[in-house]
């Protein structure tokens, strides 16, 4: 009668957004300052002003047809253009327009990534903590997924498990760094280990082993901390990404895969790339946020807000007792709970004091919490004394 796959899917949805949605009815039934909503990624800053005056740029001096009418199935050709000239300006690669494919947002990209790459039973490796959705992407492809669990206590890649990880199935394997949700940014000396595994299990098994990058929070970085760009380390990357967090654009649902031509089979591959997008509906991005993210391609939001608030929230926790690894970049912190049994902490912290905290275990890590803090400051300020008497119910 119907998938059943899908109505798994569909009827149980993601811990991250049962939280959020909990969340939006205790607001209507408390009011917003009674919650403190630390689930969702969701960035409080604003956007920069240059996408504002894109906006009304566009709109004012574009004909409606060329702002809202459809665009080739692979995005705007100009906005794909500024696209390479922007990824040629910063990283040692030389990519063109139609090394491209615009996407609705980072989801939409990895959709179309790994059913691009995936025949039914290949093996996809995630490294945990990982985000929930990545299992829901595979298995949809008909993909297997591995984990490799993560070096404690910084959070790293363990690289012996990692290579333990990989057999003759693998096909891919996904990387997030900045990570989500803990925060950390894979060191140049861990990709280059990490790459040189890969290139030898390629020529062990006779075969390529895809490296996708999923970069929406590239940008998100403190201090002088340095983002490694995967296809400078090896040929065989795809890169998904979003601007979703650098220009606090979640709901635009606007970001792009690149298939970079030193890619085994590129050409293929981006043909390939096109199908997905053509047999999931994910032809022709968002018009308009096309042309917007064509003009402020350069653009970021304000990082410092964000390091702001790691810094109060890092340091106020920690303080208390709580343990928890300073993050480098994104905008979570990943918490040890105060019990082993982390949807348990996480319910009492919801229903004692409104306090919303995602539980590890969807992220492949038990006995952890993601807590987002890409939120008001002074939201941080009034949920301290409460994770302060979190904090005593556990002495």
């Amino acid at each position: 009668m119907y998938s059943e796959m899908m109505y798994q899917y569909g009827s149980q949805r993601s811990v991250i957004r049962e939280i959020f949605a909990y969340g939006q009815e205790k607001i209507r039934e408390l009011g917003p300052d009674a919650v403190f909503d630390f689930s969702l990624g969701n960035p409080s800053i604003p956007a920069p002003d240059s996408v504002k005056e894109a906006v009304f740029d566009i709109l004012e001096q574009e004909s409606p047809i060329a702002v809202h009418g459809y665009t080739a199935a692979q995005g705007d050709l100009q906005v794909r253009q500024n696209l390479a000239d922007s990824v040629n300006r910063r990283f040692q690669i030389t990519v063109g327009p139609d090394n491209f494919y615009l996407t609705c947002g980072a989801a939409a990209s990895l959709c179309c990534a790994i059913r691009a790459l995936t025949n039914p039973g290949d093996e996809w490796i995630v490294f945990a903590p990982y985000f929930p959705e990545y299992k829901c992407f595979v298995m949809a492809a008909a993909g297997v997924v591995k984990e490799v669990p993560p070096r404690l206590p910084d959070f790293q890649v363990d690289l012996a498990k990692f290579e333990e990880t990989i057999s003759e199935k693998t096909k891919a394997v996904i990387i997030n760094s900045p990570n989500n949700p803990s925060g950390a940014v894979y060191s140049k000396e861990t990709v280059q280990e990490m790459t040189d595994i890969l290139k030898k299990k390629e020529k062990e098994y006779g075969h390529p082993i895809f490296l996708i990058a999923d970069e929406p929070y590239r940008e998100i970085v403190y201090g002088d901390v340095e983002v490694p760009y995967l296809p400078e380390y090896y040929e065989d990357t795809i890169v998904c990404y979003s601007y979703s967090k650098s220009l606090s654009l979640p709901g635009e649902r606007i970001g792009y895969i690149l298939v970079p031509d030193q890619v085994t089979e590129s050409e293929k591959i981006y043909s390939a790339v096109c199908g997905a997008g053509r047999s999931m509906g994910y032809v022709c991005a968002p018009s308009l946020f096309q042309r917007v993210i064509g003009k402020c391609v350069d653009d970021i939001g304000d990082i410092e807000a964000y390091k702001k608030n790691r810094d109060l929230l890092y340091g106020s926790l920690t303080d208390l007792g709580y343990e928890c690894v300073k993050p480098d970049g994104a905008f979570y912190l990943f918490v040890k709970t105060l019990e082993p049994d982390a949807n348990e902490f996480c319910r009492k912290a919801r229903e004692k004091y409104n306090l919303l905290l995602v539980p590890s275990d969807s992220f492949g890590c038990s006995g952890y919490m993601r807590v987002s803090y890409c939120v008001a400051y002074d939201m941080i300020e009034r949920a301290l004394p409460l994770f302060e008497q979190l904090k005593k119910d556990y002495e």
